[in-house]
């Protein structure tokens, strides 16, 4: 499993132009069943991902086709995280 914190950085300002294909990889990550959840990081300091069932190489190359990732939008930070205890309603990721 992964936290994928995408914190904005030095091109920020260019989020609007990059938002409709940076959604689209979104949708792609979905559509793959390899996002979970996404969401903002507050106050206003870009976005995080939670993601599962690939490899780190795979998740790392996913996160760098992101156009907010190629643009300089954000940086990414990626996180393994090796579950070793969940709630019932999570015991896929334990898998």
């Amino acid at each position: 499993m992964f936290a994928i914190f995408l914190k904005f950085a030095e091109n920020r300002a260019k989020a609007p132009e990059f938002m409709e294909a940076h959604k689209a990889w979104i949708k792609q990550g979905f559509d793959d069943g390899v996002f979970l959840m996404v969401g903002s990081l507050q106050p206003n300091m870009g976005g995080a991902v939670l993601a599962h069932g690939v490899s780190y190489d795979e998740i790392e190359t996913r996160v760098n086709d992101d156009p907010f990732v190629v643009e300089g939008v954000v940086t990414a930070e990626i996180l393994e995280i090796s579950p070793a205890r969940a709630d019932q309603r999570l015991d896929f990721l334990m898998a």
